[in-house]
């Protein structure tokens, strides 16, 4: 067991842990889903592994491991922002962004076939890697009760995906880039342990196939946040994504992107006004 999951592992026990031992403040937080809306700023700290292949018309292309073979930074913080609003008792409309863009400048350990360029073994490779995710969901609550609610979610999964790869000294350059709207359905919920501890989860996924392009997808969140004052918290989450996409177009132009990221989310959260 690697250190990264021992970590993650240790987070979602300690979540579990401030469930049951953090006391209760004097100021109650208003009931779970009780708030009009909510803005949430967060930090991620993510653990990365992707992988990519871009035939030609003339032969197929190397399968490469970015971080392995390109060397990207497998393990990056960003910032995520995200927020909620309720429509009535049992709407919600959830959004969020955040980028997970990189780039390297690295020696590579093998000749590599990226579309029509054929970069050799020991050139110094410039690699530009851009991901920018932005997520959009209804959800329908269908359960709602004082303390909690769980509802049935359907909406879109927007990944903006471009890599570069660049040998200044010779000239070489290729590109690919995918943007890959996905339809995402799952089920989403929150339940109040006291007036002050929240427990939040949410999971999604799709899987499609057609002529030109297939794919799946998964989107797994789950974590708990403590309420200060009267419209604040903030949290602890884990969130594991994994997506596989391939695109054929004319010409025997054959792309796919295999990658996944998952891990932890530290965040504020603000309430906004009261469904009451």
């Amino acid at each position: 067991m690697n250190t990264m999951t021992v970590t993650r592992l240790g987070l979602l026990s300690t979540i579990a842990c401030v469930a049951q031992w953090l006391p209760l403040a004097a100021h109650a937080q208003p009931t779970a889903g009780a708030e009009r809306a909510s803005i949430m700023l967060g930090a991620f700290v993510t653990d990365r592994e992707s992988t990519t292949q871009l035939d030609s018309d003339t032969g197929d292309g190397t399968e490469i491991n970015l971080e392995d073979d390109l060397g990207l930074e497998s393990s990056t913080s960003v910032a995520r922002l995200a927020g909620y609003v309720w429509l009535g008792k049992r709407h919600r409309l959830d959004g969020a962004y955040f980028d997970l863009s990189r780039s390297s400048t690295f020696p590579i350990d093998e000749t590599i076939e990226f579309g029509d360029e054929t970069f050799l073994i020991n050139t110094v490779i410039e690699t530009e890697s851009e991901l920018s995710i932005i997520k959009a969901d209804y959800t329908f609550a269908f359960l709602a009760k004082e303390r909690g609610w769980l509802g049935v979610t359907a909406g879109l999964y927007v990944a903006e995906t471009s890599m570069s790869m660049r040998q200044a000294t010779l000239g070489q350059f290729e590109s690919e880039d995918v943007t890959a709207p996905l339809p995402v359905f799952g089920l989403r919920g929150d339940y109040a342990i006291n007036d002050r501890i929240t427990l939040r989860g949410a999971a999604q996924l799709f899987a499609f196939e057609a002529d030109d392009v297939d794919g799946r997808f998964s989107d797994f969140y789950v974590g708990a946040d403590y309420g200060f004052g009267e419209r604040m918290a903030v949290g602890l989450a884990y969130n594991r994504v994994s997506m596989n996409i391939g695109a054929v177009e004319d010409r025997g132009f054959d792309a796919r992107i295999d990658w996944g990221y998952d891990g932890v989310l530290l965040y504020f959260k603000l309430d906004l006004g009261s469904r009451n």
